[in-house]
């Protein structure tokens, strides 16, 4: 997710994520879907929040 995606769902859902963390991982928007590079990339971004 990039910061414009952050806005557009802040702004679509504000109600729903009031008091929900979302965390944007700056990767861009431009892989195709399950790419290799891309999984290991969300991967390597996500064990840092599932981990703590």
């Amino acid at each position: 997710m990039e910061q414009k995606h952050l806005k557009r769902l802040r702004a679509d859902y504000a109600p729903l994520l009031q008091d929900k963390r979302l965390h944007v991982l700056d990767i861009p928007d431009e892989y195709r879907f399950m790419d290799p590079e891309l999984v290991d990339m969300l991967e390597e971004s996500v064990n840092s929040y599932l981990a703590g």
